[in-house]
């Protein structure tokens, strides 16, 4: 209750700068939030927002799944591995590198407009969190339990499953944590100079007809989402601990 009072006063606050931004500055840039949201609330029935945000929605989800997929058995892989992490490092710096910006070139010439791009940069822009953060939780496993695994000849299996996944779930929890913010941006700034559809598309045209209570009402509708989500895949994964815990 009182994490709910400390959460709903930062809301206040934070409304609270907005509305005096609203009259200092024009209200046609930044708009009240009183006008914000009750524009937000009319696009709330409007279908083509709603098929824009879950245009959106999904490939952030694709996005994730796959970073998940293919970034955490590369760091379960790398972190035993000092030889193999050592090689492949220099790899992984240099995507972590790269600005979003050039990917989008890339993926344009590539693809051209669509579904792809936003994908595929959001997974390269991840991936590399995935991975380190991964190296870290294997790297920071109780040697203690691997050498009571060898002693009783606990199946690799068994070790796999009940000792290095199970030990990663923090991390994964923390890769979760992270990326899905970061995810919900990449995917609207490259549905936004890339996409062929989304809210990133729809802030775009917002932009090009000068009406930016719509792009502030659009940015609100992602920032939701991104909200939501992370609270979803927050309780999943605590349910999937549970489980693996009573396992």
């Amino acid at each position: 209750m009182k994490s709910f009072f400390h959460a709903l006063i930062g809301i206040i606050l934070l409304l609270a700068v907005w509305q005096l931004l609203a009259l200092i500055l024009n209200k046609s840039i930044v708009p009240a939030p009183a006008e914000t949201l009750s524009l937000l609330a009319e696009m709330l029935i409007f279908p083509p927002i709603l098929l824009a945000a879950w245009q959106t929605a999904w490939k952030v989800f694709l996005a994730l799944l796959l970073v998940m997929l293919i970034g955490l058995p590369l760091g379960l892989c790398l972190g035993l591995s000092k030889t193999v992490y050592s090689m492949f490092r220099p790899i992984i710096m240099v995507i972590q590198a790269v600005p979003v910006i050039s990917w989008l070139s890339l993926v344009i010439f590539a693809w051209g407009i669509g579904w792809k791009g936003p994908v595929f940069i959001a997974f390269l822009s991840l991936l590399p969190l995935s991975i380190l953060t991964t190296v870290a939780g294997v790297r920071n496993l109780d040697n203690n339990l691997l050498e009571m695994a060898r002693i009783y000849r606990v199946p690799g299996r068994r070790v796999i499953k009940d000792i290095y996944l199970g030990s990663l779930l923090p991390f994964i929890a923390a890769i979760v944590d992270v990326s899905i913010g970061q995810a919900w941006k990449v995917i609207l700034v490259a549905e936004y100079l890339s996409g062929g559809s989304g809210l990133g598309v729809e802030i775009l045209r917002m932009r090009m007809n000068i009406d930016f209570p719509g792009v502030w009402a659009l940015t609100l509708l992602a920032v939701f989402l991104g909200i939501i989500t992370e609270r979803l895949i927050k309780k999943l994964l605590g349910r999937l601990s549970h489980q693996w815990t009573i396992a």
